[in-house]
């Protein structure tokens, strides 16, 4: 029999959560990332290796930070040939990256060497891409086996304060919520305490969105969206749809144009009753309203909007045939 020991509420201090990337990514707990394969997950979560590493400002944020370590653990790729390019040309500073070595035995949430290198490199974030892979000896799909290795992995989170990201395909399984998209049961959403899902709803786009599926220590946050550009991603701003809307029959084309397409429209309606603006007028007009620079130009060069010099100012010029 278990020996009994009651905790006094009244004894316990209460505390903030602490965050690494506030909504989203939570200090001393596990977050779940989402998504089909080559939707850019992996590059998300280099994106962010990249900024904690050499003190950037995450997505949506405007103050540096303190650069920090971080271990990124992948099933998938190679160091050398893959994980190594990738991290450099996301710009991170490999010299505060770690890997543990698994060339002789394979990691997994239970090993004691995942809390060793937490606390010997005073990591911040640990990445273990694909979490299936580390779900080793265990079926994915059965709840009393599930727990169990997430209550490990928690541990760990919450002894040494370390966020731990994992990186989950989506099943197959189409109608149904965000929640219910992850691999096996749902219980591995339940054991997280921020759950995301990163979508690229149209292939021929190269619009990304982070959508919050569900967060039990602080606000849901809003929808991010991403550029996806030689190989890293680029904030462009925030979006309505949820994460709902956009798993739903795995495109969002039916729920609401891409920025870019939003853009197009907008500078058509212009045209339509002008020959020309001034490209400064252009652009603080289209960030007032949430739209970057970037996906400005990309509007303009789609619908072949020309520039040209007057007296020293620069303007958009309404293209032959609109």
């Amino acid at each position: 029999m278990s020996e009994l020991n009651l905790i006094n509420l009244a004894e316990v201090e209460s505390k903030e959560v602490k965050w690494l990337w506030k909504p989203y990514l939570p200090a001393g707990k596990i977050t779940i990332l989402r998504g089909n394969p080559g939707e850019g997950k992996t590059m998300l979560a280099l994106s962010i290796i990249a900024a904690l590493t050499t003190g950037a400002p995450l997505f949506g944020e405007d103050e540096q930070r303190e650069p920090v370590c971080c271990i990124y653990q992948s099933a998938e790729d190679g160091i050398a040939d893959t994980i190594k390019p990738r991290l450099e040309a996301a710009g991170a500073d490999c010299s505060k990256v770690r890997i543990i070595d698994e060339s002789k035995s394979s990691l997994s949430f239970k090993d004691d060497r995942i809390e060793q290198a937490i606390v010997q490199t005073n990591a911040k974030l640990l990445v273990l891409d694909p979490l299936q892979a580390y779900l080793t000896g265990v079926d994915m799909h059965r709840a009393n086996e599930v727990r169990p290795a997430f209550h490990a992995l928690m541990g760990i989170a919450e002894r040494t304060g370390c966020a731990i990201l994992l990186i989950e395909h989506l099943n197959k399984m189409k109608g149904l919520k965000a929640i219910h998209r992850g691999l096996g049961s749902v219980d591995i959403s339940g054991a997280a305490r921020s759950v995301l899902l990163l979508s690229k709803p149209k292939s021929d786009e190269p619009e990304v969105y982070l959508a919050p599926v569900k967060n039990n220590v602080g606000e849901m946050g809003q929808t991010l969206v991403f550029i996806a550009e030689e190989g890293r991603l680029f904030f462009e701003g925030t979006s309505s749809l949820t994460a709902d809307e956009l798993v739903d029959q795995n495109d969002v084309s039916d729920v609401r144009p891409t920025k870019v397409k939003e853009v197009e429209q907008m500078l058509r309606n212009y045209f339509s009753k002008r020959e020309s603006i001034p490209s400064t007028d252009a652009e603080a007009f289209f960030n007032s309203k949430g739209y970057s620079t970037r996906t400005l130009k990309r509007a303009k060069a789609n619908l072949g909007v020309g520039s040209e010099l007057r007296d020293h100012v620069w303007y958009y010029t309404r293209p032959k045939d609109m």
